[in-house]
């Protein structure tokens, strides 16, 4: 079985990628980000015949996650319980999206970008990766045998290795102490980065800005993880970033993250 997770940074400007990238890699599962449409704005037309099924969670043109499958989309759920609200009148963004696909219980996660140190936004970024954290614990207290991919931006470089410049991030978010305490909590709580040992770094970056041409600079950050339980992480067989999906005319600014399991 074969997952990916990507920030797309609109599906309706990149299905043409994420059907070569579904080709191209022999997909079972793929998660996006940022998808930036409604439910009825999906261009679901682009994967009939395909033998894909998919499920998309947007409200609006900002945020949004997805899933397409070929291994079936059981069980969907929009947002987990708890999950905090953001903005006047405070709402449930479409940030998390959940299903059971060949067995596997995948989430697609687009973890809040923080914004500034200061800001309401990162207060709320720590909050809801709180929150994430303690379900997912219970989760996997609930059935420590279960298989659960936790995947998606996490807008966090976890470690210094995971940023082009340790000066350049200084004092800004993505890489801040409580930011980087709330991603290992996850490690802690029991889900493992399952792709980081076949991709050792340091300068193997999953996003890389616009501007001030950061790619061809090689100006990146590693900000996208696929996290999973132990019986998850014991089936995982190889990993691997496609950073060729990043060149070119029209590409999203984040690489896919592809994932490997055995039967």
């Amino acid at each position: 079985m074969r997952i990916a997770t990507w920030n797309v940074n609109s599906v309706r400007s990149r299905i043409d990628r994420v059907v070569g990238v579904l080709e191209r890699h022999d997909l079972d599962v793929l998660l996006l980000q940022e998808t930036k449409c409604r439910d009825d704005q999906f261009p679901a037309l682009a994967l009939e015949g395909s033998g894909y099924d998919y499920v998309n969670h947007g409200l609006n043109q900002w945020n949004g996650v997805g899933i397409i499958s070929r291994v079936g989309i059981d069980e969907v759920e929009r947002g987990f319980p708890g999950m905090p609200t953001y903005g006047d009148p405070a709402v449930a963004e479409a940030r998390a999206l959940g299903a059971t696909c060949g067995g596997v219980r995948v989430w697609s996660l687009y973890i809040p970008n923080g914004r500034e140190l200061e800001h309401d936004h990162y207060r709320y970024k720590l909050d809801w990766l709180a929150q994430l954290r303690s379900v997912a614990a219970g989760w996997l207290a609930d059935d420590p045998k279960a298989q659960i991919v936790l995947a998606g931006d996490w807008n966090i470089a976890p470690t210094d290795d995971d940023v082009w410049s340790v000066e350049y991030y200084a004092g800004r978010t993505h890489t801040s102490a409580p930011e980087r305490s709330a991603f290992n909590g996850m490690v802690d709580a029991g889900f493992a980065d399952v792709v980081r040992p076949h991709t050792p770094g340091p300068g193997v970056y999953t996003y890389w800005d616009y501007t001030q041409l950061a790619f061809p600079k090689k100006r990146g950050m590693r900000i996208d993880f696929v996290l999973g339980t132990p019986a998850l992480a014991a089936r995982v067989t190889g990993a691997s970033i496609d950073r060729e999906e990043r060149k070119g005319k029209g590409a999203s600014d984040h690489a896919p993250v592809i994932v490997d399991l055995s039967d």
